[in-house]
């Protein structure tokens, strides 16, 4: 059984402030990659925290469009140089990982942040927020149809 979590504007802004506010201690970073599609609307509020112009993109395919998973597919990498250190990595959920476990051998030296982390994949991100349980479908605001 799946539970739906629907996340407002207001809370998914003030996570991701958060998140930046967290990953803003003492580190200069080199520049955002946003994961896609999920990524997309964090790293844009955290790049704005952050004071980060610098910003590319992953997209990987892991799941259908029935919402299942599938095996990854990459189909936009980005080139970051010395493995990605210094560079961060966002993505809006880690689920299974499976997502992360692609772009840690991309960019082996990257750290790779989410808004929200699942069990099965908190241990593949160096940072997050705020953790829910495996069996949560977090539905974001730019999921749902304006009201």
């Amino acid at each position: 059984m799946s539970y739906r979590y629907p996340v407002n504007w207001e809370e998914f802004y003030r996570n991701a402030r958060a998140l930046a506010w967290r990953l803003n201690v003492d580190q200069k970073w080199k520049g955002i990659i946003a994961i896609t599609r999920g990524g997309l609307v964090p790293a844009a509020v955290m790049a704005r925290e952050l004071g980060i112009r610098k910003i590319d993109t992953v997209s990987i395919i892991s799941y259908d469009d029935e919402d299942r998973l599938i095996d990854p597919l990459v189909i936009k990498s980005c080139e970051v140089e010395n493995k990605g250190e210094g560079w961060l990595v966002v993505d809006d959920l880690v689920d299974t990982g499976t997502t992360a476990k692609v772009v840690r051998e991309m960019l082996p030296s990257a750290h790779i942040a989410a808004i929200y982390a699942k069990p099965f994949g908190k241990d593949l991100v160096d940072t997050f927020m705020t953790e829910v349980s495996q069996d949560t479908w977090i539905v974001f605001p730019w999921e749902e149809e304006v009201q």
